[in-house]
């Protein structure tokens, strides 16, 4: 049997393929290993999914996993859980998102989710990538960088009285709170991300629209024109699906044509693993 993850810092979204070809599906919170330890993510595997999965094989694809040191602490935290598993892979979420998006063609591969992230791919492997900073330097259009925005627009003074009203009701914001949550909890970028989904109720007010076609616009610009190739672009994760339009706009103000946009790689993650 073939178990399949695709996890970013929020969420993951699991696969289990049976000897039959019969799939299953589960959910559990994010596993990221740069910002969680083997224990926190052991935990999560032995409390959220079902006990009675057996997996042969374990393909994982995640946020955060780039670096062996990385790779090892979600691998150590799997085999404690997994005992029977023969095979493990560990695979980067540019990976899944290329693998998902593009199959065996050659593309550009962008993320935009709680954070964000972008590759060139042949049709086989990464050949390049923009260097991910995570959510404190970087993660530019993100779920993360906006919330950071939003925060910073509202202890900075800088929203309508009306827009910081409504942020209030919507948050229940306090500064004490978001320097706890921020600098001393586990997951900061997705508790940053959480606060644009205030973003969602009022996107054609020009104060939001703006704020997303800002992120949009410079992650254009810095991220994919690194790559310099006239390869399709493609994207996945729920900011880049929810506000497609403002994307494409975005896009096409840089030169870019943005081809296909899809919330999670998962479906075709799964697909990819059926038929190798």
């Amino acid at each position: 049997m073939k178990l399949i993850a695709d996890s970013g810092s929020t969420k993951t979204d699991w696969r289990l393929i049976d000897s039959e070809g019969k799939i299953s599906q589960f959910k559990t919170d994010g596993l990221n290993p740069f910002q969680q330890g083997e224990d926190q993510i052991y935990r999560v595997l032995a409390e959220q999914l079902p006990i009675e999965l057996k997996p042969s094989e374990l393909h994982f694809y995640g946020a955060g996993c780039s670096s062996e040191k990385a790779i090892e602490r979600i691998k150590s935290a799997v085999k404690k859980r997994f005992e029977e598993l023969s095979l493990i892979n560990i695979h980067s979420d540019v990976l899944a998102a290329a693998r998902a998006l593009c199959g065996k063609e050659k593309g550009i591969v962008c993320i935009l989710g709680t954070g964000s992230n972008a590759c060139a791919y042949d049709g086989t492997q990464i050949i390049a990538n923009t260097p991910s900073l995570g959510y404190i330097l970087n993660d530019v259009g993100s779920g993360s960088w906006l919330g950071k925005r939003l925060i910073h627009d509202y202890f900075g003074k800088k929203m309508s009285v009306e827009i910081k009203r409504a942020f209030e009701n919507h948050t229940n914001i306090s500064l004490l709170e978001v320097l706890e949550r921020v600098y001393h909890n586990n997951q900061p970028s997705a508790y940053l991300a959480s606060f644009s989904d205030f973003i969602s109720t009022r996107i054609n007010e020009p104060y939001f629209y703006s704020l997303v076609y800002e992120g949009f616009k410079k992650f254009m610009d810095e991220s994919i024109q690194y790559f310099n190739l006239e390869w399709p672009v493609h994207f996945t994760g729920s900011i880049a699906f929810y506000y497609g339009n403002i994307l494409r706009k975005a896009g096409a103000d840089s030169g870019i044509v943005v081809k296909n946009i899809i919330q999670s790689p998962i479906a075709g993650l799964t697909l990819y693993h059926q038929n190798s």
